[in-house]
């Protein structure tokens, strides 16, 4: 197998296309995203489907305009999985984000509603009686 060839360009040319932007769906260039994430690798013990809810209700001044949405999309709890899908950014950057806010107490953290093993009986009684009297 022979490696692919350079082109030349002559002086004259006009310059090669520039590189594509990231298409919907794809991910962002890495550069960016550790520009957004920063260089600091601390990170609070966040799940998937931690919930997340804001404290303050407008960003301040000095939040970036990824923080500055991640507080308005938090206006209602909403888990970390869905902050990250509705954001366009992986996981690990909106962690990072999520830990400073965090340490700045812009937002909060809340465990999620876990559901019952078993649904309770009494209630499920009270439903078929209903189902039953129609």
């Amino acid at each position: 197998m022979t490696p692919p060839q350079r082109q030349r360009h002559a002086p004259g040319e006009s310059p090669p296309p520039e590189p594509a932007q990231a298409k919907e769906g794809e991910l962002p260039n890495p550069e960016r995203l550790y520009v957004v994430a920063g260089a600091d690798g601390n990170r609070a013990d966040l799940d998937l489907v931690t919930l997340i809810v804001a404290r303050v209700e407008d960003p301040p001044p000095s939040a970036t305009p990824e923080q500055a949405a991640l507080l308005r999309l938090c206006a209602a709890p909403l888990s970390v999985a869905e902050l990250s899908a509705y954001l366009s950014l992986p996981f690990s950057v909106v962690t990072v984000l999520l830990t400073e806010m965090l340490t700045a107490e812009l937002v909060q953290e809340r465990a999620p509603i876990a559901r019952q093993a078993l649904p309770d009986r009494s209630l499920l009684e009270a439903v078929m009686h209903g189902l039953q009297r129609l």
